[in-house]
């Protein structure tokens, strides 16, 4: 996520994606006007609002913002066509609501939103949620337990993620005018209750009625046709590829809500598209197209950021930190190419990545090596396996690597300059032992004679600086390894293909893992257009551990379990890691209203900022606005 807008519109979805099972702190089968995964909430049963908020925060204003690409569809929920800015695949976006809302200041908290309880059975084999009578979409109508029921069905038969989310779920079913029941074909799974209050509503009367023109609408087809909502904000105005401005709903029914009360302050948001990264950052020194800019670049946090609005103090910049960064980041090897099949090409190819060099070169060192898929939390495995994890990792000692074993994970380091010469050679000894050999400076098969060769596959052009460093290293050993940039809509629709050699993937993590790994890892996920299985991983191992991960009974047992799935995916080598860092850096135009104090568990909530009239009026008067 290059730009805070999109911080800003998924966090929340993500931040529901992976968030998942640990045991419930409180009775069965009860009411409860929040859920917990890992002890209780720090508001406790009587929420009012957010601790960090302004609850008097003024409305009014625009939020500008950039977007790289392009969009060519108003409905995230379907493998097919690029979303626009505001909407998400998962979770609501900006313009649907979901039965209960993750917390943005606690990890594996949820508070009512269209549900304004819920509660589940001692062997956890269902959940039920109520509903807030006061629920409303735009055009007034209540939004139903029908509506949910009806959601449920269309998202699992239409959307990858939440199919694999809700795998489990059999049915949702009406219990009474506002009580809705999801079965479940288990017991004892201690995730289910509560991520059922990620379900994102949407409105059955509208997409089984017709447009404008009489034609039946249709949830399985993108649409350019902007969708009745529920939410804070709905499509004011839009030019396809271009731009889409949304508009605050004055009347918006949760207004009041804890988990609305100082937030969504903004009357409009626009986004503004760019197929070109450089004009899309003179845009912003300019001002008027995106008031806050999120820098991922280490040298560019450094050197970008002298132009005039930044010395005279108009201009902002910001470091934030975020305890639920742990992501894994790094080029995804396609295992569905014959080529990466062999576990010891991959490592080779791992080991290849001169993480070092790139860090002191172009980012100032200000990144971290990446070294699990679970990095900066416990679940991080570490060391050799002992304990708990030990036991649960020699149930399948024969259909894993030895070294998992007896070796501790760890990545070469490029610290001297005799280690580059040794690393090479060790990378050369491991793709030999797979058949490739070095004839005429070129890494061929040694049975076949065809080269080693493939393509990695990117979107944006600006990360050919840290791309091309891998690439001459892949050079030196006779490897040939080619970078291929295509647009947005192109580069989506080959990544929800599998059709890429190898590219550049964030899988976030949070510290609670649980049914999403599923989407990740899992064999059936491999074979599922639009999962994040992006490697194509079908391993019965990885399947076992994740259910493990699942079936978790204790946190205990939920540490264990992930730390064996945490080390056979390292030494599987699926991914080279790359680089991640705790902080978030924001650039802003000092237009802003901001809370003294902002959440440290996603870092800045900018939902909970507000437009300072004097601030904005100032600004205005000095540089020429594009409004």
């Amino acid at each position: 996520m290059r730009h805070w807008k999109s911080v800003t519109i998924l966090a929340t979805a993500l931040l529901a994606f992976i968030l998942a099972a640990a045991l419930p702190a409180r009775a069965d089968d009860q009411w409860h006007t929040y859920s917990s995964l890992i002890g209780d909430s720090k508001y406790g049963e009587t929420f009012q609002h957010y601790d960090y908020v302004n609850p008097d925060a003024p409305k009014g204003g625009t939020l500008n913002s950039t977007v790289f690409g392009t969009f060519d569809s108003f409905n995230p929920y379907i493998v097919q066509g690029a979303p626009a800015a505001g909407l998400a695949g998962f979770g609501g976006g900006l313009l649907y609501d979901t039965l209960m809302e993750q917390a943005t200041d606690e990890g594996s908290v949820s508070h009512p939103l269209i549900a304004e309880a819920y509660k589940y059975p001692g062997d956890y084999s269902s959940a039920t949620y109520r509903l807030d009578p006061n629920a409303r979409w735009h055009d007034g109508q209540p939004i139903t337990v029908d509506d949910v029921v009806w959601s449920f069905n269309v998202l699992k038969a239409n959307s990858p993620m939440y199919n694999r989310y809700f795998e489990n779920v059999t049915e949702a079913k009406a219990l009474s005018d506002r009580e809705v029941q999801f079965i479940f074909d288990q017991k004892g799974n201690r995730e289910l209750p509560k991520i059922m209050g990620d379900l994102v509503v949407l409105p059955k009367h509208w997409w089984e009625g017709t447009d404008a023109n009489g034609r039946k609408r249709d949830i399985t087809k993108s649409t350019l046709e902007p969708p009745l909502g529920s939410a804070a904000y709905k499509i004011k105005s839009f030019k396809p590829g271009s731009e889409i401005v949304w508009e605050r709903v004055p009347d918006y029914w949760a207004a009041k809500l804890p988990v609305k009360i100082g937030r969504e302050n903004f009357d409009t948001r626009r986004y503004t598209y760019f197929l070109d990264e450089s004009a899309e950052w003179l845009a912003f020194v300019k001002g008027g197209f995106e008031d806050i800019h999120s820098e991922n670049s280490g040298r560019g946090w450094m050197t970008k950021y002298d132009f005039p609005a930044v010395k005279a103090g108009d201009v902002v910049k910001k470091e934030y930190k975020a305890s639920s960064r742990a992501n894994m980041q790094g080029f995804a090897i396609n295992t569905r190419r014959p080529l990466f099949k062999d576990r010891r090409v991959r490592e080779a190819l791992s080991t290849l990545y001169d993480f070092d060099t790139i860090n002191r070169t172009q980012s100032f060192g200000l990144n971290t090596r990446i070294t699990s898929y679970f990095m900066g939390s416990d679940l991080a495995s570490s060391g050799l396996p002992q304990g708990k994890e030990l036991e649960i990792l020699n149930q399948y000692r024969d259909k894993l690597p030895p070294e998992l074993f007896t070796q501790e994970w760890k990545l070469p380091a490029f610290d001297t300059p005799q280690a580059e010469r040794k690393i090479l050679r060790q990378a050369v000894d491991l793709l030999a032992k797979a058949g490739w050999v070095i004839k005429g400076r070129q890494m061929v098969n040694a049975q076949t004679g065809a080269p080693f060769r493939f393509e990695i596959l990117g979107s944006n052009q600006a990360a050919e600086a840290t791309l091309n460093p891998y690439v001459a290293m892949l050079r030196k050993i006779g490897i040939t390894a080619t970078l291929r940039f295509v647009d947005q809509s192109q580069y989506i629709n080959r990544l929800n293909d599998f059709d890429f050699d190898m590219t550049t993937v964030v899988l976030p993590q949070s510290d609670s893992p649980g049914n999403e790994q599923r989407d990740f890892w899992s064999s059936q996920a491999a074979d599922s257009p639009g999962s994040r299985n992006y490697s194509g991983i079908k391993d019965p191992v990885v399947d076992a551990l994740v259910d493990r991960v699942i079936f978790a009974k204790n946190r205990d047992d939920l540490v264990a379990a992930t730390h064996a799935l945490d080390r056979v995916l390292l030494w599987n080598f699926y991914v080279v890691p790359q680089f991640t860092r705790p902080d978030v850096w924001l650039a802003y135009w000092n237009k802003f209203g901001i809370p003294d104090k902002q959440p440290t568990y996603i870092g800045p909530d900018i939902e909970s900022w507000w437009i300072d009239t004097d601030k904005e009026k100032a600004l205005a008067a000095k540089y020429k606005s594009v409004d």
